[in-house]
């Protein structure tokens, strides 16, 4: 026998100032019924309903908007990143990207270097330059498998180094670096070293020549024309004051150790002194090499000694000299005669004219004098 169940009508009065809420608890009220839901209506197929999407149709769609979008996204970000790598590499072609690099990773090996080896004696001041205000122009490098090759900078780099391990900040460890394309032909590369060194007109005759026959070495060419080609943006005196220097150089068969000491006037001097006597450099080598323990001071002063050297009786021979100065439209002249020979000293590049015009104007000079007398 089933059990009958008890329905009661219960009947709730709701407080003042409280609304009547639908079922089930807290349920919006039901939208208002359209014409075309009610069975028989007249407008009922006048109008079609809305288009009613389930749950499953409404995640599908928002998936596939949401997969758009990201593709979408992912493209413009594509695009960026393609944009900016072009843009890294043109300004690395041009030399201008920057980074912090391990000093102990930079190699020198590739291009001579147009600094000597011996101690710089402006190095201190760099080094307190950089502790004080820092490195304000970074150094150029070649990136290799290996690390990186310097092209710029021996100085800054050997002042990073030397700090470093005086002072034991590791912030000296890393020096801020330029990075220049692979494979760039070695002219330019010496070229670029070169014209930053000229711009600054602390390089020594001696070392310019050192670099342009370590270059013509390189490069299998003579060392005048080596000159030309790395000091195409120097002077044309300046040029000519190179090539006697290396012309030294390579008469001393690389028994010199201090040329970046020798001031101007001392190797022009001994160049002409080589080019007059074929010995002198014979002697020269010789008087060098018996002495490998010489400093600056003592290398110049045996290349002097030689110079002042006569050969037979001329060493006994008490030898006038006559000096003169004076000023004339091509500029100061100073010249400097004595027995058998005569010097004429100008701020001119007299191996720029041709010989002919040099034979005319030195016979016209010998038939004046010859005149006068």
């Amino acid at each position: 026998m089933a059990k009958k169940r008890s329905i009661f009508d219960i009947d709730f009065e709701l407080e003042e100032g409280v609304e009547q809420q639908g079922f089930p608890a807290g349920n919006e009220p039901a939208p208002e019924t359209k014409s075309f839901y009610i069975q028989g209506h007249p407008l009922q197929n006048d109008s079609p309903p809305p288009a009613r999407r389930g749950p499953m149709a409404s995640a599908i769609s928002e998936t596939a908007d949401a997969t758009a979008e990201r593709a979408a996204a992912e493209l413009a970000i594509r695009a960026e990143n393609d944009a900016l790598a072009h843009e890294h590499v043109r300004l690395k072609k041009l030399g201008l990207i920057t980074d912090l690099i391990q000093t102990a990773k930079v190699q020198t090996a590739k291009l001579t270097r147009d600094r000597s080896a011996n101690v710089d004696p402006e190095l201190a001041e760099l080094k307190s330059s950089i502790q004080a205000v820092g490195l304000s122009n970074p150094i150029r490098v070649e990136q290799t498998a290996e690390g990186y090759e310097l092209i710029q900078g021996f100085r800054r780099l050997a002042a990073f180094r030397e700090l470093a391990e005086e002072t034991g900040d590791p912030r000296y460890t890393r020096i801020p670096a330029a990075m220049v394309p692979r494979g760039e032909p070695l002219v330019d590369l010496y070229r670029k070293m070169v014209d930053e060194n000229l711009v600054r007109k602390d390089l020594s005759f001696g070392e310019m020549a050192q670099l342009a026959m370590a270059y013509a070495k390189d490069a299998q060419i003579d060392s005048g024309e080596a000159v030309s080609v790395l000091y195409a943006s120097a002077l044309k005196q300046k040029r000519s004051y190179i090539r006697q220097f290396a012309k030294v150089l390579g008469e001393l068969q690389g028994r010199v150790r201090f040329a970046e000491s020798w001031p101007r006037a001392v190797g022009l001097g001994l160049c002409k002194a080589l080019e007059s006597d074929a010995q002198k450099a014979v002697a020269m080598i010789a008087a060098l090499d018996k002495a490998p323990d010489r400093d600056a001071a003592q290398e110049l002063g045996i290349l002097k000694a030689c110079v002042s050297q006569k050969r037979g009786l001329e060493g006994s021979r008490a030898v006038s000299k006559t000096t003169i100065k004076l000023t004339h439209r091509e500029g100061e002249v100073k010249v400097t005669a004595e027995d058998g020979r005569i010097e004429l000293r100008l701020e001119q590049d007299f191996s720029a004219h041709s010989k002919a015009r040099l034979q005319s104007a030195v016979e016209a000079f010998l038939d004046r004098l010859k005149s006068d007398g």
